[in-house]
């Protein structure tokens, strides 16, 4: 029998693989959160399909994701990316991974952790929806209005409010697997 899933993940495999094993799991560690942030704000104005093919090349390039080499990075750092044809290169996505990282640590410094700066919006807990068809998905909520507001105010950029929504739906934040996708049910499951 075969499993029922959203219908945005079937274009082919690695979507569908994205789909069955991380979107919408909930994430608590910082080095993963900041592994979503840095790749959605790399997704702005494009497909998630464009980043989601380079993403080991994105690993490549920024160290692993290690937010303190990545907010060391200087503009030769920069002009090197602007190079690498395994990334997006996008000079603004490119120095606001940069700053972004910066910003990011220096939430660490003042929370304790940036999964902790987060999670408060929603408690620590994630918001369950109940949509039956993937069209019924917002781009954007007022949360997710509110927390790029935040961000941005603490110096975070490419933080617009449907990267915002977009990176809630990707580590958990919120749960918008449609109620018939075998998914629903496990990630409900993982939030509780």
């Amino acid at each position: 029998m075969e499993l029922y899933r959203c219908d945005w993940c079937l274009a082919n495999p690695t979507y569908m693989a994205y789909h069955d094993t991380e979107w919408g799991v909930p994430i608590y560690d910082d080095v993963t959160l900041f592994e979503a942030l840095l790749l959605e704000t790399f997704q702005a104005g494009l497909s998630w399909w464009s980043v989601l093919q380079k993403r080991d090349n994105f690993r490549k390039a920024f160290y692993g994701f290690d937010v303190n080499r990545i907010a060391q990075m200087t503009t030769y750092d920069a002009d090197g990316l602007m190079q690498d044809k395994g990334i997006i290169r996008n000079r603004g996505k490119i120095n606001a991974a940069i700053s972004n990282a910066q910003s990011f640590i220096k939430i660490q410094k003042e929370v304790g952790s940036f999964s902790d700066f987060m999670w408060a919006y929603t408690n620590g807990i994630p918001i369950q929806n109940q949509y039956t068809q993937t069209k019924e998905l917002p781009q954007t909520t007022s949360l997710a209005i509110q927390m790029s507001h935040d961000l941005r105010k603490r110096g975070f950029k490419y933080i617009g409010k449907i990267t915002m929504y977009a990176h809630m739906q990707a580590v958990g934040m919120v749960n918008d697997h449609v109620v018939d996708c075998f998914r629903h049910k496990e990630v409900t499951s993982l939030g509780n």
